[in-house]
């Protein structure tokens, strides 16, 4: 009688299981929204190679109204910024307005090999004046040893072949994307 009881379980834990595979074949944040005119720490996960080769290097561009950035360092890879003028000046708060900063980041010389997952991190601002509801995309180049994974899709961008709507679950290769939520209130 016990087996009769476990073995729905035991389906519905693999079912889940197969579910949430797909979720780590791309490259997604931890964190997928924000409030526009908020911090927010940008937790990237790269869960798998190249058709076996190891991942050496990720690049990620910094899109607009995506302000302040600071990457993380990573031990045994390098970390490089490239930074520019921004479209407009923004007031990140406390009296602090920018006009220029991060605009790319990239860690490469490291070796993370198919079978093992790992996250590389920042820290931004969301600008104040992107809209709730938005989708902010964070275009990322996945190099590996022996292939790359661009993952630069994005719905709408006129990719031959691809549906335009959603938020890019039915795109090859999507780009990593943020939903801008409405504020939240300062007591």
């Amino acid at each position: 009688m016990l087996h009769l009881t476990f073995r729905p379980l035991v389906l519905g834990i693999a079912g889940a299981l197969l579910c949430t595979c797909p979720a780590v074949a791309h490259v997604t944040f931890e964190t997928a929204q924000a409030a526009a005119g908020s911090p927010y720490k940008g937790v990237l996960g790269i869960g798998h190679g190249c058709e076996g080769s190891p991942t050496t290097a990720i690049r990620v561009r910094i899109p607009e109204g995506i302000v302040a950035v600071k990457p993380m360092p990573k031990p045994g890879w390098k970390l490089e910024v490239v930074t520019g003028k921004y479209p407009k000046t923004y007031n990140v708060g406390h009296g602090v307005t920018l006009s220029e900063g991060v605009t790319e980041i990239s860690w490469s010389g490291g070796n993370l090999p198919e079978a093992f997952y790992d996250e590389f991190v920042f820290t931004a601002t969301i600008a104040a004046d992107l809209k709730p509801g938005q989708a902010v995309y964070f275009p990322t180049v996945q190099q590996c040893e022996k292939d790359v994974h661009r993952w630069i899709e994005v719905p709408g961008a006129g990719s031959a072949g691809r549906s335009q709507g959603g938020a890019g679950a039915d795109h090859g290769e999507p780009a990593p994307v943020l939903r801008i939520m409405a504020p939240t209130r300062q007591h």
